[in-house]
């Protein structure tokens, strides 16, 4: 009867010992990283197939031993990613976390399409091109702004979480559905294709928050008596449309008769040139009452503008700026 009760315990120690590394040991049985999608819906006993056979688990009952001992827990679908070995329970801990794998991707206000598409390559989503090519078709906006000639302005800055499945097309989707959302927010009944365009120029222009009412009411009075906006970012975009900028002006740049360059065509451009925030968008619908007609970078590099309401006083300022960056 001892000898009994030394097995049985003996074997109940094996037990233990053997349940305690099947639930506590790291496995990985698929030696390099792994995705594991697990759909709305799947079952416990799925989820348990599924991790076994991407070799994330070593046996799917052990998943639904912890699965028995957390019965409270919900686990939360999604795409996963494993890279390195974990426990049957990290793996159900982090599932029932919802620690689904996505890509984060950062648009800064005033970045334009071309920049978009780098950035979404740079973080594996999809080839730039392809982005390119979904953010000229203006389709997802055409009911807000009919003249839109791309979806260049309305891809509205903010950091975005993506899944591997998202298609330029859903990313585009995605973008233009927050603008929306910031562009109901302003309450106005403004033209939005006005509105969206300038404020695209505001953005690249004004790189502190306190100037952007000043230069959107500088290109305002501009339009108004119908004197040309002299707007060096319209001339990069008219070049990157080309693909001919690379990081400076040239003469033959500012004499291009591109629709998009300022110093050529009075007016605006056919579009926007960039995204713009709602700081800009702002600054366009409520633009400070000054009289300016000019401004000019300062040369303390604050990035702030000197403005004048004359051409001798804009000379001025621009002698000034080009000594200070001379010194």
């Amino acid at each position: 009867m001892r000898l009994v009760r030394i097995l049985f315990l003996a074997l109940l120690v094996c037990g233990a010992a053997y349940l305690g590394i099947a639930l506590m040991a790291p496995y990985d049985g698929f030696g390099q990283e792994r995705f594991v999608d697990l759909p709305k819906g799947t079952s416990t006993e799925q989820m348990a197939a599924v991790l076994e056979n991407a070799g994330v688990i070593r046996q799917s009952w052990a998943f639904w031993m912890v699965r028995a001992i957390r019965r409270n827990a919900t686990l939360q679908a999604g795409e996963y990613r494993f890279t390195k070995p974990a426990s049957v329970l990290e793996v159900f801990e982090r599932i029932a976390r919802g620690d689904i794998f996505y890509y984060e991707l950062a648009v800064p206000e005033g970045k334009n399409i071309f920049d978009i598409a780098v950035a979404a390559e740079r973080l594996g989503l999809f080839p730039a091109a392809q982005f390119l090519q979904a953010a000229r078709n203006p389709a997802p906006i055409r009911d807000l702004d009919p003249e839109a000639p791309t979806l260049e302005g309305y891809l509205f800055p903010n950091t975005y979480r993506l899944s591997r499945s998202t298609t330029p097309d859903r990313l585009c989707r995605v973008m233009t559905s927050k603008f929306r959302e910031v562009w109901q927010s302003l309450q106005t009944d403004a033209p939005v294709h006005r509105t969206v365009t300038l404020a695209s120029l505001v953005e690249k222009e004004g790189k502190l928050a306190d100037e952007r009412p000043v230069i959107a009411s500088v290109f305002l009075r501009r339009l108004a008596i119908g004197m040309k906006l002299d707007c060096d970012p319209t001339t990069i975009y008219a070049a990157l449309l080309r693909g001919s900028y690379h990081g400076v002006i040239h003469r033959s740049d500012l004499a291009n008769e591109d629709p998009y360059n300022t110093y050529q065509h009075a007016g605006l451009p056919p579009g926007p040139i960039a995204n713009p925030g709602e700081a800009s968008l702002r600054a366009v619908l409520h633009p400070a009452g000054a009289d300016y007609l000019y401004f000019v970078l300062r040369p303390d590099g604050s990035g702030g503008h000197s403005f004048s309401s004359t051409l001798v006083d804009q000379q001025a300022a621009v002698a000034r700026y080009r000594k200070g960056t001379a010194q």
